[in-house]
């Protein structure tokens, strides 16, 4: 419920051009294939940080990279073995100019990206291009007694069998939403009605405790001997525990190297991975809310539950940071209004926080991705989850600055402006203030947006089941997004004048109903929940709006466009979809909240997606981007003392999973 995935006209996540495996064609751009681009990040500052703020970062770095494991397991629970079988035979093979080969090694590339076979985003598992015959060769030449992982059979139902796990998270209306997922969160043949009652009953126990726990986040769902419902929680001496094991020992590093803020709570974090229990993950969040001095921060952890279709068992996470010093003013502006938005929301004043605590907000530099943030990452964060702890105790959000400028130079003249939008005032808007408009959006839905608002009494939190993370998506930005139209702003000194907003309306629409269409296969519905959430405001604003042509959908020369005829309405159909978001979450609605969802956010127009996709395709623009990490050498002094850390840029995207496969790789194929 946390992560911002921004998708922008301006081409956040678009760039020009398309060769497998060819060198870039600028230095930002290290790899394409299929429907991704990798792209390289830089850490500016790190070099100035001191010895001890390097150390820990170090630290802090490789405790991200021992985690990766876990996410693959998580995400299905064949994922490590065919992860394993694939490597083996790319480095063992020596002929690699054939079509079948370079369609395996595209596969294999796609499976590091998503962290699996099954697709980052759509979760339809990816189609191999190469045959099951070749496949079966290699398999023979190349996988003995020694490296076999599974059985090959298993190995070639589970590839080559469209049907077989097809989809890792399955949200459709109707369907038993847990059976029909692949994901590793339950154990095959567990069933969504048992695992409602089973964590119900752990709620209704719970009935009353003013710090509700987060039943489930850490542990897979089983049958025990006798048949019965059971965890298997993750941590030392658990269910990923070698891993866990690893990531320990460097947080213990971390811990002493830290100063006295921080040091308890990464002993916290600590204890946690010890016990399992998430009370101890409460005391920890708890902690780590309150320190909003510290430089260096870090998230390491079971943290989102997208990826979970009833929202309660966590990917493992980490991301790596310290504060952008000169780019948190304008996050400091926000904190210090916090109030003011909060006591101004266009919603019901009993939904509104009496009281707004601990809003904390910075602009950061990313220095290390890990597990469920890597290679694919959000560029906005806010943590964390428990909606008492935010009401108690506050949030903390980041806007993460080098991915979002890595993304931008990336883009830089790839044709998506002029392709998609139809007015020259309305390119030259988001030319000019497209970048502040982006960064402005992501800083108010993660700083304000996600942490504003209560809910009634009597209301869990979980009442919105498989809608939950649509529905919070789609209320952090609608907060943002009415806001940013605010004089108020222009008053704070964060925007010079309202055509940044005009910017953003602007793009935010086109792509809710137009251009995020290039990331989905014809014939598919929209299942991801930040698609589903864009979905959900530019179709109702475009429904709602119809009668006074607040939005036109435009036909010139056989193409479509979206034009915004009246930013000022348009904010305001914000402001009363904000309303009624904010409602069904307070209240609890879930009737109102599928209706809203099923109505607004799924289906998908067959014409305008086939037009977009040609259009996209013409551009040669991969909707999909991630990242290779940098690598952190440490620097040791004759007598063995630690007298630096350097930094470096690998641009290889094959050697660098490759080595996470073979360094920092801690699980057994089967979990």
């Amino acid at each position: 419920m946390n992560k911002f995935f921004g998708i922008t006209a301006m081409g956040v996540l678009a760039v020009s051009g398309s060769a497998m495996a060819s060198e870039p064609e600028q230095p930002w751009i290290v790899d394409r294939f299929d429907d991704i681009k990798v792209i390289r990040y830089e850490v500016p500052g790190f070099e100035e940080l001191s010895l001890n703020e390097k150390e820990m970062i170090y630290y802090l770095a490789e405790a991200a990279k021992c985690g990766r494991d876990i996410l693959f397991d998580q995400n299905f629970k064949y994922n490590i073995a065919i992860r394993r079988t694939l490597e083996s035979i790319y480095t063992a093979s020596t002929k690699r100019d054939s079509d079948e080969f370079k369609a395996f090694e595209k596969y294999l590339k796609k499976v590091w990206f998503a962290n699996g076979i099954h697709h980052h985003y759509s979760n339809d598992k990816f189609k191999p291009e190469f045959s099951e015959k070749w496949f079966r060769k290699q398999l023979a030449r190349f996988i003995n007694d020694e490296n076999r992982q599974m059985d090959d059979d298993l190995l070639c139902r589970i590839i080559f069998d469209k049907e077989l796990y097809a989809s890792r998270l399955n949200q459709t209306a109707g369907v038993d939403v847990i059976t029909a997922s692949a994901n590793n969160y339950y154990e095959e043949g567990i069933t969504q009605e048992e695992v409602e009652a089973f964590y119900g009953a752990m709620a209704a126990a719970d009935e009353g405790n003013p710090e509700p726990i987060s039943y489930g986040l850490n542990s897979k769902l089983v049958r025990d001997a006798e048949g019965n419902i059971a965890e298997r929680v993750w941590k030392v001496g658990g269910m990923y525990s070698p891993a866990i094991e690893r990531i320990v020992y460097w947080l213990e590093k971390a811990a002493a190297v830290a100063d006295d803020v921080q040091r308890p709570i990464i002993e916290a974090l600590i204890e946690y991975y010890r016990s399992g229990d998430l009370k101890d993950f409460d005391t920890y969040n708890v902690l780590w809310v309150k320190d909003t001095d510290s430089k260096i921060d870090f998230v390491n952890g079971f943290i989102e539950s997208y990826g979970d279709p009833l929202g309660r068992k966590a990917s493992w996470e980490s991301v790596v940071n310290f504060r952008d010093e000169e780019a948190c003013r304008r996050t400091a502006i926000m904190s210090a209004n916090a109030q003011w938005f909060e006591d101004n929301a266009p919603i019901n004043p009993a939904y509104r926080k009496e009281e707004v605590k601990g809003v904390s907000a910075k602009v950061i530099t990313v220095a290390m991705l890990g597990g469920d943030c890597y290679p694919a990452t959000a560029i906005g964060i806010n943590l964390p989850n428990a909606d008492w702890i935010r009401k108690e105790h506050g949030s903390k959000s980041v806007t993460i600055d080098n991915i979002t400028y890595a993304y931008d130079k990336a883009a830089q003249g790839n044709g998506f402006m002029e392709e998609f939008v139809l007015r020259e005032e309305d390119r030259e808007r988001m030319k000019q203030y497209g970048k502040l408009s982006d960064d402005l959006h992501t800083d108010l839905h993660e700083c304000l947006g996600h942490g504003s608002g209560q809910l009634a009494p009597g209301v869990k939190g979980d009442e919105l089941r498989t809608y939950s993370s649509t529905l919070e998506e789609a209320r952090a930005d609608l907060f943002a997004l009415y806001y940013l139209g605010d004089e108020k702003l222009i008053e704070i000194g964060l925007i010079p004048t309202l055509d940044v907003a005009w910017a953003q309306y602007s793009d935010y629409i086109m792509n809710g109903m137009m251009t995020q269409l290039s990331r989905i296969e014809p014939g598919k519905n929209v299942e991801e929940a930040h698609m589903r959430n864009r979905k959900l405001i530019a179709e109702w604003c475009y429904e709602k709006g119809k009668a006074d042509n607040v939005i036109e959908l435009v036909e010139k020369d056989g193409k479509h466009y979206v034009v915004i005829n009246d930013f000022v309405a348009l904010r305001k159909l914000f402001g009363e979809l904000l309303c009624e978001v904010q409602r069904i979450k307070s209240e609890g609605d879930y009737e109102a909240c599928r209706k809203l969802v099923e109505d607004y956010a799924v289906q998908v127009d067959a014409d305008i997606h086939a037009e977009v996709i040609a259009r996209n395709a013409a551009l040669k623009i991969e909707p999909y981007g991630g990242f290779v990490n940098p690598e952190y050498t440490p620097v040791y002094s004759e007598d063995g003392k630690l007298v630096d850390v350097k930094i470096s840029y690998p641009a290889n995207y094959v050697e660098q999973h490759l080595h996470y496969g073979k360094d920092y790789s801690f699980l057994p194929s089967q979990n």
